[in-house]
């Protein structure tokens, strides 16, 4: 199941966490972020040994969208040894998300 993270809990879920974490920037106001949810939490389910899901709330966690240059919702982060290796941005498709962990194995 997906983790909350914040500003405060973002160093040790997100960069101290062993393998990749896909770091999932919404609103609750995004509709594609809304439709994007469920797909996320199949995507966790099904990769469960390879993926970690953390959802960063923009709008309680402006500074981490910053600092991570999220322009837009939803905007996925794929991160590895806390540096970030992989992004996927906008009206993003399961077969999308697949292909980039598949790629990142």
């Amino acid at each position: 199941m997906a983790v909350r993270v914040g500003g405060d809990t973002f160093e040790a879920e997100v960069l101290k966490a062993e393998g990749v974490v896909l770091a999932d920037f919404y609103s609750d106001s995004c509709v594609p972020c809304k439709r994007l949810s469920p797909v996320l939490a199949e995507v966790e389910e099904e990769y469960s040994d390879d993926i970690k899901v953390a959802k960063i709330n923009i709008n309680f966690d402006m500074e981490l969208a910053g600092k991570y240059d999220v322009q837009s919702v939803p905007t996925l982060v794929f991160f590895r040894n806390g540096e970030e290796i992989s992004r996927l941005n906008g009206s993003i498709k399961k077969g999308e998300i697949v292909s980039a962990i598949e790629n990142l194995k």
